[in-house]
């Protein structure tokens, strides 16, 4: 099974405490090697084979922001604990910038996450931001400035929950969306757009 990276850094001192722990007190042991393998469950980053056109998801999860921004189509991404989090390029592009923003924590599906912490990553015809949740504390971006992208490529994953959000190119409108509010997507094989 392939891994996010960072993947061990957050499960391996689970697995590790769990070995003394399940001699010293047994239950808590398992709780930890239970916690460590939902860690890794969680960082899983499988393979993908994005259609031959269109605007891929750029994260798996349910659709749950559709709407124009000053011109231009804005699609969200919630991602539920249980959905893979390795985000991949809507386009292909060459990325301009990779911005960090500090924020709150709330929750990635709520309106008040519009102040979350997020990372934005522009490129020549897009942007796509990653945004932190509740309990998301790290946005992993792997994509500098001057880097080239293909359309579904891995571009970044946050760990424990969060969205992402793409503003499609100015030449798409509302009436080129291909999915709905609540619809569930897959990273780099659903088309949006």
């Amino acid at each position: 099974m392939r891994l996010a990276p960072g993947a061990r850094r957050y499960a391996v001192p689970l697995l590790l405490a769990a070995v003394p722990l399940l001699f010293a007190f047994a239950p808590a042991g398992l709780a930890a090697a239970a916690l460590g393998a939902f860690v890794l469950w969680f960082h899983r980053d499988p393979e993908r084979e994005p259609p031959d056109g269109g605007v891929v998801a750029p994260a798996d999860g349910r659709v749950s922001v559709l709407r124009v921004e000053d011109g231009r189509v804005r699609v969200g991404v919630f991602m539920n604990v249980t959905d893979v989090h390795v985000n991949r390029a809507p386009l292909g592009g060459v990325v301009a910038s990779v911005d960090h923003r500090a924020g709150a924590h709330r929750p990635a599906f709520s309106k008040e996450s519009e102040r979350n912490e997020r990372v934005r990553i522009r490129t020549d015809s897009y942007e796509l931001d990653l945004i932190a949740g509740a309990f998301a504390r790290r946005i992993h971006p792997y994509v500098e400035p001057g880097d080239v992208v293909s359309r579904g490529e891995r571009v970044g994953h946050v760990s424990f929950g969060s969205r992402a959000d793409v503003l499609l190119p100015p030449e798409y409108d509302s009436g080129d969306v291909a999915v709905e509010t609540g619809e569930r997507v897959r990273a780099g094989e659903t088309v949006l757009a």
